[in-house]
């Protein structure tokens, strides 16, 4: 049995920074009313003409593979986590294969929306524990930009929401007190229509309905969020899986030397720090700059905690996720 460590990591965020400010001249809001409610101060959207949710992955992608010292033909396999697909089929995945030009390798989509990036992280875990793969791509790329609402019919969604990827190599390690020690992953779909995304779908409301009805009313193709009840949910479900991975390897609160959450709101980041009394040094948050980037999220901030010399060799770092489905999960790595 081996273990998987992650020994690459990079990630892309576009050029187009969008502040508070600037969101304040096309709806209803401004900059005290967003950062109180989530933090963020500004967020990144694409460029239409240059950025797409396969590209960022594929730019965050050779970022991480030279800083993994491996060449493309060593990537084994490729798993791509994101809500929003350049395509409706076929998957990123196989256009990442195309764009990066690697072998005939299997392309995995994963469809976990903000719990994406960690699902996709136990997946090749588990592949490459059971010495099926040796190297593995784990991409978390999105575009949400082009799908908001930004009226201030809208706003409580759209102020939240920014674009970028991030991605990881995990690679085949013998030394197994090291790498991913544990994942673990939930979900409950009875709570699926509180934060989703509804029209168009194969379900009821195909293109074709929202064209033929042409109704200026119809929020349907409009993400929906129920927030405080999502808020609510986000803060149990993280302390839970947490605690479920820590206990899984015989580790206390205590132990954590990194905390990546999933930058879903700065506020419910801040509760969770505050519920384990955790320092500034030990929880990592970068929503202030990015907005929630969703499937990116984690790998955004784990790459700029890593830059910044915040994770070291032999730390304990933890991975922890909650969002639409619902799903959340957690990962224990020994780095």
């Amino acid at each position: 049995m081996y273990h998987s460590k992650i020994t690459g990591l990079g990630y892309y965020v576009p050029d187009n920074v969008v502040t508070n400010d600037d969101l304040s001249k096309i709806m209803e809001t401004n900059d005290e009313w967003i950062q109180e409610r989530t933090g963020i101060k500004r967020r990144r959207h694409v460029n239409t003409a240059e950025d797409t949710t396969t590209s960022m992955g594929v730019k965050a992608a050779e970022v991480a593979i030279q800083r993994a010292g491996i060449s493309k033909d060593d990537i084994d396999f490729v798993i791509f986590a994101t809500l929003s697909p350049d395509y409706y089929f076929p998957g990123p995945g196989v256009l990442v294969q195309r764009d990066l030009g690697l072998k005939t390798v299997g392309a995995l989509d994963v469809r976990n929306q903000c719990s994406g990036f960690v699902y996709a992280i136990s997946i090749a875990d588990q592949y490459i524990k059971t010495g099926m793969y040796k190297n593995i791509l784990v991409i978390g790329s999105e575009v949400h930009s082009r799908g908001l609402d930004f009226t201030t019919r809208g706003r409580g969604v759209s102020v939240i929401f920014g674009d970028g990827a991030g991605a990881a190599i995990l690679s085949r390690e013998e030394d197994t007190t090291k790498g991913i020690l544990s994942t673990h992953l939930h979900s409950e779909g009875q709570y699926a229509e509180e934060l989703a995304l509804i029209a168009p779908g194969m379900g009821k409301r195909w293109v074709l309905d929202i064209l033929k009805d042409n109704d200026p009313n119809d929020e349907s193709y409009y993400p929906y969020m129920n927030g405080q009840f999502v808020f609510k949910n986000a803060v149990v479900r993280f302390s839970e899986v947490i605690m479920e991975g820590l206990q899984a390897n015989n580790l206390q609160v205590s132990d954590i030397d990194m905390l990546i959450p999933h930058q879903a709101n700065l506020r419910i980041s801040q509760f969770i720090q505050q519920k384990f009394q955790l320092t500034d040094d030990q929880v990592y948050n970068n929503i202030m700059e990015y907005g929630n980037t969703t499937a990116a999220s984690i790998p955004i901030a784990l790459t700029e905690a890593w830059e910044q010399g915040k994770i070291k060799e032999g730390d304990t770092v933890v991975l922890a996720a909650f969002g639409s489905g619902f799903t959340w999960a957690s990962a224990i790595i020994k780095w």
